[in-house]
C-alpha cells in the first residue's frame, strides 16, 4: 500500500473519507496520549493523528511512511491556516515504515540553507527536501519547458550535438578524455556546441537551439561553476545583430513575465558599447542599477604638471557623501591600495564653489574648474579620481570603485532587474605574456574589411560581438560569425596560427565554409545565471541539483578519484610525479 494521492490534495472535501497516503516524517509530537505526526511530500504537508503512542518507539523524523485513514475536521483551536490542509487531519488506522531514517540528521532539513555548505553538498539528498530547494528545481524544469515553447514558437529546432568532440579555444581549459581505442589520442568534452552550432547552419538547420552542457575547467565562483553547466544555445541563418538580439529579448521577458519574483525592464535594452561601458561603468558587465556615471577626465588633465595624473588614464565621479565619516574614504584608499592602484584622490566642492582635498595644491585652478564641471560636481559632492597608465587597469579599478560606493551609499536598488546589452567588443587583446589573443569567440566576425584587417592595428579592430548584461553579471555572449575563409585566415595569423594549424584545430568548419555557408549569428544565455536572477540569490551553486563544491570537488560522490592500475593501461596513460 503506497500513496494514492499528493498531499496537496486533502482537504475538506475529503471529510469522512478513507485515504491512502505516503511521505516523510516531518515532525512528530507526543502530547500525552495523542500522537501527531506531520506527512510531508513536495506538495505540501498533512497532519496525521493517533491514540497509540507505541508509535514513537520505533517512527524518527525523515523516515518514509504509508498510512490508512479517515480525513476529519481539525478543533477550532487547532486550526493550521498556514497550509493548505490546516483546517483537517487524518485519523491513522494503519500505519507503515517503508524506509526507517537515522534518528541523528546532520541538520535540520527547514534549516538546511542555513548549514555550512561542504555539509549541505556532501548530505545534498537531504539538502534538496528543503522547501525552497524543491521550489529550485522545478523552476529550473518550468524555465526550461517554457524556453522550449517560445523558442518553438520562433521556429527554432532543438538539436542535439556531441558530448565527446576535440578541443576549442573557448577561453578556458578543456576537460580531456582518454581513447582506449586510439593510443596517446584524446578526445574534449565542449566548452560551447560552438563549431557545431556554425556547422548545423552550414547544414541548412536555419535556426538551431538546444539547452546546451558546457564543460570548462574553470576555477568556480559565486557566479561561475565548475565542471559543467548548461547555457541556452541559440544560433540564426541569414541572421544581423539586431535579429539575435529581438529574439533574446522576446525570450528573457516571456522568462522574467512567468518566473521572476523582481520587476524587470522590458525590451529593447539600452545598448552601450564596449568602450563607452568601460569609459562610464569601468565594467563590461555593469550593474545599471546603481547611478554612478563615471567619466574620463583626460582631456581636464592633459597639460597637468601633477605626476599622479601625467600621461595616465583617468576616470572620475562625482556624489554627495559628506554625511560619511573619515572612515568611509580611508576604506575607499584601502580598497584601491589592495587592489594595486598607486592611490585614489578626491576632493569636496565647498560652499562658494571650491575645491578642498589633498590634490588640490597639485594641480591648476583650471583643471579645478574643469573637474567640478565635467563630473557634474555640485556644491557638498565629492569628486573621486582613479589613474593609472594602463588604461585596463584603470578601468577596473574606477569599476570596483563605482561598485564600492554604490553599496556603501545604498544607492543601488536591490528590487528590481536592469537588463542591457554591450556591444562591438574588442575583436583582439594582449595576454598575461603580452602577446596579441582573442578577446572573445575567434569565430566572431571583425568589423573592418579584409585589406583593413591587413593595415589596421589589431587592438584598434572591433568585432560584432555582444553580450547580454543584468545587475553585474554577464547573463548571455554571442557574435555575427565569420564566414569567410580569407578572413578567417587572417585572424589567427595575427594571433600566429598559419592556415595549416587551421585546418589541423578546425578542418570541418574550415571547410564547410568552402561549401556555400549562409551569414548566420548566435548567442547563448547562461542557465543557471538566469535562474539566479530570477530567485535574487548570489550564490550559484543554490540553483544546481548537484554542484561540486567551492574547490572543484564533487563531495557528494566523492569526486575526483584516483584511477586504478588497469584503468590507466587501458587508456594508454602514465602518471607523472
Amino acid at each position: 500500500m503506497y500513496r494514492t494521492m499528493m498531499l496537496k490534495s486533502v482537504d475538506e472535501t475529503l471529510v469522512g473519507k478513507n485515504v491512502e497516503l505516503a511521505g516523510w516524517v516531518n515532525t512528530v509530537r507526543d502530547h500525552g496520549g495523542i500522537v501527531f505526526i506531520d506527512l510531508r511530500d513536495k506538495s505540501g504537508i498533512v497532519q496525521l493523528k493517533t491514540y497509540d503512542d507505541s508509535l514513537l518507539t520505533s517512527l524518527t523524523k525523515e523516515s518514509v511512511i504509508s498510512i490508512k485513514g479517515k480525513v476529519v475536521l481539525r478543533d477550532l483551536e487547532t486550526i493550521n491556516p498556514s497550509i493548505k490542509s490546516g483546517r483537517v487531519e487524518v485519523l491513522i488506522d494503519q500505519l507503515r515504515v517503508l524506509s526507517k531514517s537515522k534518528a541523528m540528521l546532520p541538520f535540520e532539513i527547514k534549516d538546511s540553507m542555513k548549514v555550512n555548505e561542504e555539509v549541505r553538498l556532501k548530505y545534498r539528498y537531504l539538502d534538496l527536501r528543503n522547501d525552497k530547494m524543491q521550489q529550485m528545481i522545478k523552476l529550473r524544469a518550468d524555465v526550461a519547458f517554457e524556453t522550449r515553447t517560445v523558442l518553438r514558437a520562433l521556429d527554432f529546432t532543438e538539436v542535439a550535438t556531441p558530448i565527446l568532440t576535440v578541443p576549442s579555444p573557448e577561453g578556458a581549459r578543456d576537460y580531456l578524455v582518454p581513447s582506449r581505442v586510439h593510443k596517446g589520442k584524446f578526445y574534449a568534452l565542449p566548452q560551447a556546441p560552438q563549431q557545431f552550432k556554425q556547422l548545423l547552419m552550414c547544414s541548412g538547420v536555419d535556426k538551431y537551439f538546444q539547452i546546451a552542457p558546457c564543460f570548462r575547467d574553470e576555477d568556480p565562483r559565486a557566479d561561475r561553476l565548475t565542471g559543467d553547466f548548461y547555457q541556452i544555445d541559440m544560433e540564426m541563418s541569414f541572421a544581423t545583430q539586431d535579429d539575435v538580439l529581438e529574439a533574446v529579448e522576446t525570450l528573457v521577458e516571456k522568462l522574467f513575465s512567468k518566473f521572476s519574483k523582481f520587476p524587470f525592464n522590458k525590451g529593447p535594452f539600452k545598448r552601450f558599447s564596449f568602450k563607452d561601458a568601460m569609459i562610464k561603468f569601468g565594467s563590461d558587465k555593469p550593474d545599471l542599477r546603481n547611478p554612478i556615471i563615471m567619466t574620463n577626465l583626460e582631456d581636464v588633465f592633459k597639460n597637468t604638471t601633477f605626476s599622479a595624473f601625467k600621461n595616465k588614464t583617468i576616470e572620475g565621479f562625482s556624489i554627495n557623501a559628506s554625511s560619511q565619516p573619515r572612515s568611509f574614504f580611508d576604506k575607499l584608499q584601502a580598497l584601491m591600495l589592495n587592489e594595486g592602484a598607486e592611490g585614489l584622490a578626491w576632493v569636496r566642492v565647498q560652499d562658494d564653489g571650491s575645491l578642498k582635498g589633498p590634490i588640490v595644491k597639485f594641480i591648476s585652478e583650471t583643471e579645478c574648474n574643469d573637474l567640478k564641471s565635467k563630473t557634474r560636481a555640485n556644491v557638498g559632492d565629492d569628486i573621486f579620481v582613479i589613474a593609472d597608465a594602463n588604461p585596463k587597469t584603470c578601468y577596473k579599478l574606477a569599476g570596483l570603485l563605482r561598485q564600492e560606493v554604490g553599496d556603501k551609499l545604498n544607492l543601488i536598488d536591490r528590487s528590481r532587474i536592469e537588463f542591457c546589452w554591450i556591444v562591438d567588443f574588442p575583436m583582439f587583446e594582449l595576454d598575461d605574456d603580452g602577446k596579441i589573443a582573442f578577446c572573445h569567440n575567434p569565430f566572431n566576425m571583425p568589423k573592418v574589411t579584409l585589406d583593413e584587417l591587413k593595415t589596421k592595428n589589431p587592438l584598434e579592430i572591433d568585432a560584432y560581438q555582444y553580450d547580454l548584461v543584468a545587475n553585474g553579471y554577464e547573463v548571455a555572449s554571442g557574435a555575427v560569425r565569420n564566414t569567410d575563409k580569407d578572413i578567417m585566415i587572417e585572424l589567427f595569423k595575427i594571433v600566429g596560427y598559419g592556415e595549416e594549424e587551421i585546418q589541423k584545430r578546425f578542418g570541418a568548419l574550415y571547410t564547410a565554409f568552402q561549401y556555400g555557408a549562409p551569414p548566420h549569428a548566435g548567442v547563448a544565455p547562461g542557465f543557471e545565471r538566469l535562474l539566479m536572477l530570477m530567485l535574487g540569490i548570489s550564490n550559484i551553486r543554490d540553483v544546481v541539483p548537484f554542484p561540486m563544491n567551492s574547490r572543484a570537488q564533487d563531495v557528494l560522490m566523492g569526486g575526483p578519484i584516483e584511477a586504478d592500475e588497469k584503468q590507466l593501461r587501458e587508456l594508454h596513460i602514465k602518471l607523472r610525479q
